[in-house]
């Protein structure tokens, strides 16, 4: 309950009893920000604190949403003016602050329970007398006040004012002019009881923590260990500087300096996005002239090649008409001849008739398919993911493809066509190219590679064909069993030259049981009994290897087989049944 409710302090901020809209004093642009609510935008009435310590009106709070409803549901019945019996909700409820949006706890008992903001009602009295001329008296409404009772906190007219004084109640309350107040630009008034308007808040529960009037502490607060406030005033002011001073003004530094650093980012943020912008723009700008100075020379090319193919074709044309002409005269001339001509008459144009026919079947134009030109406007295509250079500095990709699969021309690359191994890899290439013997430099052409076993029909090797995308493909395969196999290299379901080819596939390789050493004397220690791959022998009837003596390689060897490559196939024959002295020599021999 606010101090508005005393019996000679009407509410200022309700509206003048002549009508006055509070739009008409509040809307103008010189009004105080401090005396304004931010949710109605007109002058404090009855102003609350929020536990954000942001101030609004009490019917504001009331207006706002819950955020959230906690606590038992407690309603409590009161009986209103009009005699209606109105359920009020004491609920506790959680709302979003309007200017902070924080979430902030409401008392169960509402808007009404919150603390009443003293300050904002000051700067609203202040706001009050600086902009209205006159300020009509609160207890007649009738004369221009003049005076203003500090402790009631009314304006009075100079009838009013004497009457304020002649009471008992009212005689000692301080009593200031108007004008004198308009003149300071501040405003200091006392705060009055809620429950007793008369009385002054001079003293502090500290049990209940709470100013309170002389009255409150002789009634409510007997017990209570009470204090005035203008002593206990420096010790709590002392704990709200501490906080200000030792801690939040060190953070809202902080935190003013961290914000300064995110709007500089920000700004250099912008500035880089807006930099990198240009840069896609003006690459966007390069690139695409780029692409149609690419475009502009591929339909160049295009065209050189349409005249060219013309050109060749017109000449083949010419060449064609004119032994097709030379072909017919002759054979005109001799039907005629034989048809017509007296045996005189052929025997005498035998001669030149034979030697002319001659020459055309020689040396005239062949019209055969080798000589006149195929039709290859199929071999002109556009490839638009080759890559085509750059230009301008830029990569650009898109060709005129003019080369013509030849498979009489392509080629096969790698022993592994012809030769293999049980159980390892196998690689060759097969290399695409035109009737130029040239790599058609591209890829995508549908090549099929068969292996099959040639004695086992059931038996074969799966192959894998990779494209390289420069008209070679790479083939890998590993065979399982050894022997003859056939593969079968396909392109455009045809076979290239030389297809089948024969593979010879051996068996596995066989690894060494002996030891690569100089000589067997010395890798088992001296022993005489130890025999050796190799055939050397030893003076003195000694069989085996030795430095320097008949027989001996002359360099590392295996003991096995005598081989002289480290990585070679094991040559020694499979041994039989191995009896303990021969266990004991392949032991030394290991050695």
């Amino acid at each position: 309950m606010s101090q508005a409710g005393q019996k000679e302090s009407p509410d200022p901020q309700s509206p003048s009893p002549e009508g006055k809209s509070d739009s008409n004093q509040n809307c103008r642009n010189e009004v105080n920000p401090k005396a304004v609510c931010r949710v109605c935008k007109r002058l404090y009435r009855d102003p609350k604190i929020l536990p954000c310590l942001h101030s609004f009106c009490a019917d504001c709070i009331r207006q706002l949403n819950p955020f959230s409803v906690s606590g038992p549901n407690v309603k409590q019945t009161s009986l209103s003016k009009d005699g209606q019996s109105p359920t009020v909700d004491h609920t506790a409820t959680t709302v979003l602050c309007p200017e902070c949006d924080t979430e902030v706890d409401i008392p169960p008992s509402g808007a009404d329970g919150l603390t009443i903001d003293h300050l904002a009602l000051d700067e609203v009295f202040l706001e009050t007398l600086t902009t209205e001329s006159s300020v009509l008296c609160d207890l007649c409404s009738d004369g221009d006040a003049a005076l203003r009772c500090e402790v009631c906190c009314v304006n009075l007219c100079e009838f009013c004012s004497q009457a304020h004084r002649r009471q008992r109640r009212t005689s000692a309350h301080t009593v200031q002019s108007v004008q004198e107040l308009k003149a300071q630009g501040r405003l200091s008034r006392p705060v009055l009881c809620s429950l007793h308007p008369a009385q002054e808040l001079r003293l502090f529960c500290e049990s209940c923590d709470q100013p309170i009037c002389l009255e409150c502490a002789a009634t409510f607060h007997r017990d209570h260990n009470c204090s005035a406030a203008r002593d206990i005033i420096d010790h709590h002011a002392d704990r709200i500087r501490d906080l200000v001073a030792g801690s939040l003004q060190p953070r809202l530094q902080r935190l003013e300096e961290s914000l300064m650093k995110v709007e500089i980012t920000q700004d250099a943020l912008q500035a880089r996005m807006e930099a990198t912008a240009d840069d896609v723009r003006a690459f966007a700008r390069g690139y695409a002239a780029s692409v149609e100075t690419h475009c502009v020379s591929l339909l160049r090319r295009l065209e050189e090649l349409r005249v060219q193919r013309r050109n060749q074709l017109h000449l083949q044309t010419v060449q064609l008409q004119q032994a097709l002409s030379d072909a017919r005269g002759g054979v005109r001339f001799a039907e005629r001849l034989l048809a017509r001509g007296s045996d005189a008459e052929i025997l005498s144009a035998k001669a030149v008739t034979l030697a002319r026919l001659t020459s055309l079947v020689e040396s005239g134009y062949d019209p055969s398919p080798a000589t006149v030109a195929p039709d290859d406007s199929g071999s002109i295509r556009f490839l638009p993911g080759e890559g085509a250079g750059e230009v301008d500095g830029y990569p650009v990709v898109g060709v005129i493809q003019t080369k013509t699969l030849d498979l009489s021309r392509c080629t096969i690359e790698g022993e592994g066509v012809q030769v293999g191994r049980q159980g390892q890899r196998g690689h060759f290439t097969m290399v695409c190219r035109d009737s130029a013997g040239q790599p058609l430099g591209r890829g995508g052409e549908n090549v099929l590679v068969s292996i099959v076993n040639k004695d086992k029909k059931n038996c074969t090797v799966e192959a894998t064909v990779v494209d390289n995308n420069d008209g070679s493909f790479s083939v890998s395969y590993t065979p399982t069993e050894p022997g003859s196999y056939s593969v079968w290299v396909c392109v455009k379901a045809q076979h290239v030259k030389g297809s089948p080819f024969p593979l010879n596939v051996s068996r596995r390789l066989r690894r060494h049981a002996g030891t690569f050493h100089c000589c067997t004397f010395c890798s088992s220690g001296g022993a005489k009994d130890a025999r050796c791959g190799c055939p050397g022998t030893m003076p003195g009837g000694f069989q085996g290897c030795g430095h320097s003596h008949k027989g001996h390689p002359g360099q590392p060897h295996w003991s096995c087989c005598g081989s002289t490559q480290e990585q070679s196939e094991c040559r020694a024959p499979c041994p039989g049944p191995v009896t303990p002295t021969m266990r004991g020599r392949l032991r030394t021999v290991e050695l």
